[in-house]
């Protein structure tokens, strides 16, 4: 059905709203960009909407639930607050939009005595060949068979990363939808969620659904993918970490068929409103770099909070600091073999060590309040095919492609924070007052209570990271204008340096009311599909653990107290028919006899930590029940009891300030502070009530010697010592247990220290 309304877009500003025909990319009466947003609708299964057809006069029907939003100048509907529960999961789960769209409204229809209300999706998968053809994305199933080894791979370590997240939320089921799974170039992304219902799925349906790509996937990796599939079908693998681990050490083997290298180009502006340019970078204003030949690869931008005082005084010290803390890490550009949770936990001590330095100079200072600087700051690592970021307050990294723009990290701001609560739609919640005030900045508390976010990507493709301060990504200009001034980078049509300046151009004036810093880096990749098969070494897959979730919020305190720094994993294995010289013929020997001698120990030992994890505790009736960040707001209450299945960093209000409960310790939960449903972020008051009977650390022989020092050891907390913590640090490593009693049966006599080395003494309690 073909009308005016079906035909014209409408300008987004709100002073204007003129009405402009389809083809349009900018106003024709006040020259606004004109967004053209393409919604996926779910209205309980069904396709809805016939092309041409106009639902509540302005979202036309573009095909079968698919719309365009013709008045995207307009507040959409946003759900009631029944209709919220049921799309939590969407609201909670936005850390990974990358993979999965997000709630922009809800359209409510009466179809005679019945009312339908419809779901609306943006940035979901879809394509537009034409202004009036736009379809989802390519299956996963049917891009398939084209995809590299690499690409392949990729795309199954983002569904392995993404299932414990999901299945938190109960929504996992959406990664077995072949329907629902769409390929975007390298990302692999979802049309919408769907509830696991009757039942939640387990790992081996995951190996299931996977068995159905083995016959198209490519040779070299062929044997590899069917093997992986079999152990998680006979439950071998059990844990998501351990699948991430699995296919880890494939994209090590396949990432060597690619080559990438890097231009870098930085810029900072004061801008036309501002006195003192607050914001800083590294590399320095100016430069450009390239890799090879340079032998570092770092990029960071800061910015000096506004309205503070000594904000450059706190990016400019960031900056330094930082820069610093992580020059061991810009050396592992060209390393395979890296630690990818040891990279993680590097860049989120950079960035607690950065904060407490300009906290320790505000306190050196007497500065209080709002007196305090700040800064915000946004980084980015690449190694080899991945790409490391960290993030925190509102400065923003853009990962770019030929297939899109995505904006990969999520504001530290009060608006953010209400989504991931699940109180509102994001829409929504950035029209309430003060949305976009920080929730968190470096400098301005001490890093015990700072969350750091790192990230980590699997590159496969050419692509543009771009990394800048608000002056530049406020009121949507990178999405504005990433299409005219930054895809042409990867068409070689336009390089990295003019586009700089050509972004620091369109901020000024368009933007304007503040400082401006922008970042480019440009990664291309060189790949070759390898000709040897990859050999599945899944023997023993139980004993690789890792943690490599691609978003993940720091549990800073608690990986500090682990005194790591990034490992870089061994790599002495010669290439395929490459003859072993004679003089290394007989260490090898004594390396492969002291490697079964290991596996003799390391078999040893686990029988011995199995004797020194504490006793069952009084009155447990039932296995433990791993917390979900859902299932905590529902079961974990005040005097529930807790047990650690790692060790966790708890702060304390004696002079040590922090300390550490042990893994297999017992805790009582003394306080919930709020209770509502807020309860991820909830800080927890917790008593200790029983600790191992002792805790000997002896390092594995395949790990490498830590490259540095970090932190002193933190002391170890004692049966009836108290502390508290954010739940949200530490949700994914307790579990709940169910005893008949509801007393903490502590004795300080049993207490002993958790981190004894062998040969140790422990102190008399």
């Amino acid at each position: 059905m073909e009308n005016d309304a079906a035909t014209t877009l409408y300008c987004s500003n709100e002073l204007c709203l003129a009405a402009n025909p389809l083809s349009n990319n900018f106003c024709q009466k006040c020259r606004t960009p004109l967004p053209k947003r393409y919604l996926w609708a779910v209205a309980s299964g069904k396709s809805v909407g016939n092309p041409g057809e106009i639902f509540a006069d302005r979202y036309l029907a573009i095909s079968n639930s698919i719309f365009l939003d013709t008045k995207p100048g307009l507040v959409p509907q946003a759900p009631d607050v029944e209709s919220l529960q049921t799309i939590r999961a969407y609201l909670r789960l936005i850390p990974y939009r990358l993979h999965i769209p997000q709630v922009y409204g809800v359209l409510s229809l009466n179809n005679g005595k019945t009312k339908q209300e419809m779901l609306l999706l943006e940035k979901s998968p879809l394509q537009q060949d034409s202004e009036k053809e736009v379809q989802p994305c390519r299956s996963l199933f049917t891009a398939w068979s084209d995809a590299t080894s690499m690409r392949q791979l990729n795309w199954l370590w983002q569904m392995a990363e993404l299932w414990q997240p999901l299945k938190s939320e109960n929504v996992a089921s959406s990664l077995l939808d072949s329907q629902l799974l769409r390929a975007e170039g390298s990302l692999l992304r979802l049309l919408e969620l769907r509830s696991d219902q009757p039942s939640t799925p387990e790992l081996h349906q995951l190996g299931e659904f996977w068995q159905q790509l083995v016959p198209k996937t490519k040779p070299a990796i062929s044997e590899f993918v069917r093997e992986i599939c079999r152990h998680l079908v006979d439950g071998e693998i059990s844990s998501s970490d351990q699948l991430l681990a699995i296919l880890d050490k494939g994209l090590i083997e396949i990432g060597r068929s690619q080559t990438p290298t890097i231009k870098i180009a930085t810029k900072s502006d004061t801008g036309p409103s501002r006195q003192r340019n607050e914001d800083a970078c590294y590399p320095s204003s100016g430069s450009i770099i390239d890799q090879p030949p340079h032998l570092e690869a770092l990029v960071i931008v800061c910015d000096g909070i506004g309205g503070h005082e000594g904000g450059n005084i706190a990016s400019n010290l960031a900056i330094e600091t930082i820069q610093q803390r992580t020059q061991h890490l810009t050396q592992l550009f060209s390393e395979r073999c890296v630690n990818p949770s040891s990279v993680l936990t590097d860049l989120e001590q950079a960035a607690a060590d950065a904060n407490d330095k300009i906290s320790q100079r505000n306190d050196s200072e007497h500065r209080h309040g709002r007196q305090r600087m700040g800064t915000t700051l946004v980084m980015a690592l690449p190694v080899a095919h991945e790409m490391y970021t960290a993030h925190v307050g509102d400065s923003r990294a853009y990962w770019m492609t030929r297939h899109g723009c995505y904006q990969v990290t999520l504001d530290d701001d009060v608006a953010s924070r209400e989504v991931r609560l699940g109180y509102a739609t994001y829409r929504d919640a950035v029209r309430q007052g003060a949305s976009g005030s920080l929730v968190q900045a470096l400098g301005m508390s001490p890093s015990t209570s700072l969350h750091p976010t790192t990230q980590r990507f699997i590159l496969d493709e050419d692509c543009v990271f771009l990394l800048c301060s608000d002056g530049l990504s406020d009121f949507d200009r990178v999405e504005q204008h990433w299409e005219t001034e930054i895809l042409p980078i990867l068409t070689e049509k336009k390089n990295v340096t003019d586009v700089v300046d050509t972004l620091v151009e369109i901020a000024n004036h368009q933007n304007g009311h503040d400082n401006v810093t922008i970042a480019l880096l440009h990664y291309q990749v060189k790949y070759s599909e390898p000709k040897s098969n990859l050999k599945a070494d899944l023997a023993h897959p139980s004993s690789t653990q890792t943690n490599n979730y691609s978003y993940r919020t720091s549990t800073a305190t608690q990986n500090r107290s682990q005194n790591q720094k990034t490992q870089v994993l061994s790599d002495t294995v010669p290439p395929k028919g490459q003859k072993i010289p004679l003089q290394l013929v007989i260490p090898l020997v004594l390396a492969l006899g002291a490697g079964i001698l290991t596996l003799l120990i390391q078999q040893r030992w686990q029988t011995i930590s199995t004797l020194i994890q504490p006793k069952p505790f009084p009155g447990s009736r039932s296995p433990t029940v791993t917390l979900s960040p859902s299932e905590s707001r529902d079961k974990l209450n005040k005097g529930s009891f807790i047990k650690t299945n790692n060790a966790i960093s708890l702060s304390t209000t004696d002079s040590t300030g922090e300390a550490i409960a042990p893994q297999y310790s017992i805790l009582q939960v003394i306080s919930i502070d709020p209770t509502d449903d807020s309860r991820s972020d909830a800080q927890l008051q917790l008593r200790v009530c029983q600790v191992p009977a002792t805790s000997i650390s002896i390092p594995k022989s395949t790990e490498t010697p830590h490259i540095a020092a970090s932190t002193p050891a933190k002391p170890s907390l004692k049966p009836g010592d108290t502390g508290s913590t954010n739940l949200s640090k530490i949700q994914y490593s307790i579990s709940l247990l169910s005893p008949k009693s509801n007393k903490c049966p502590y004795n300080r006599e049993s207490s002993v220290p958790s981190t004894l080395q062998p040969g140790a003494e422990r102190d008399s309690p």
